[in-house]
């Protein structure tokens, strides 16, 4: 099967499911994105093992065209601290952090450009299966500050760590920058825990939750710095950024450390 049999396979089935085929469109580019659209709005209901067998073989594929870049080929920054710019869901890391909302189900609105939506997406629909799993034992929203490890399925990093930044509607209060914080404390705890060896942060709290680059990324990197230094935790830590202004931020924070 061709990655474009695997794509018309998928878009076929899961069109199924919501009652009856549409004409596909006439380009892969198009085809890619209605696929992606199908599976941002999927409510986390069981999926068959064909399905899922043909997702990740697909999944696998375009992953591996868009390029992988490994945790371990990168140049530290600081000391344990390293940055680097790029998209998350295509690095090897043992995990990965995404900017989660307190539903934890991942983002349903189709094709939008948020890392959840981006991680949801190529990590396949396992993933808000095991999310839906999760918050069905809690039983209640997520609560801001926390973090929720899950497997990564097919991104190649190992392990994805859920948590949910503070939304900010005017200049963050004391309260939000200790949320923040709490974030990061919460993400390098999980993956000690999991053993894991190098973790990647994206910039939390600054995209739809509206909390100003510079203080978020002044936070990130002093609560980083603070927790490695009281913990001896040895591990990488990846500051992952997608734009030039986060990029800057960050590349003047680690200078003067």
């Amino acid at each position: 099967m061709t990655q474009n049999d695997r794509l018309d396979y998928l878009i076929g089935a899961l069109l199924a499911e919501r009652g009856g085929p549409v004409p596909l469109p006439a380009d892969i580019p198009e085809k890619q994105r209605l696929l992606r659209t199908l599976f941002n709005i999927r409510p986390p209901l069981p999926v068959k093992e064909e399905v899922l067998r043909i997702q990740d073989e697909y999944l696998t594929e375009e992953i591996r065209r868009r390029g992988i870049t490994d945790a371990d080929t990168l140049t530290p920054a600081d000391g344990a601290l390293y940055l680097w710019r790029g998209d998350i869901t295509t690095l090897r890391a043992d995990v990965i952090v995404n900017a989660a909302n307190s539903r934890l189900l991942g983002c349903f609105v189709p094709g939008h450009h948020c890392v959840d939506n981006a991680i949801h997406t190529f990590a396949g629909m396992q993933l808000r299966l095991a999310c839906a799993e999760i918050m069905s034992r809690q039983g209640r929203e997520e609560p801001t500050g926390q973090a929720k490890l899950t497997p990564a399925f097919n991104l190649p990093s190992r392990c994805i760590a859920h948590t949910v930044g503070p939304i900010v509607t005017s200049q963050p209060t004391r309260e939000d920058k200790e949320r923040l914080a709490s974030c990061y404390r919460a993400c390098l705890s999980a993956a000690e825990e999991a053993g894991a060896s190098s973790i990647a942060f994206c910039c939390l709290s600054t995209g739809e939750f509206c909390f100003p680059q510079r203080e978020a990324a002044a936070i990130a990197v002093e609560t980083v710095r603070r927790c490695l230094a009281q913990t001896n935790h040895e591990i990488k830590v990846i500051f992952n950024v997608f734009q030039d202004t986060d990029e800057s931020l960050y590349r003047q924070l680690l200078s003067s450390g």
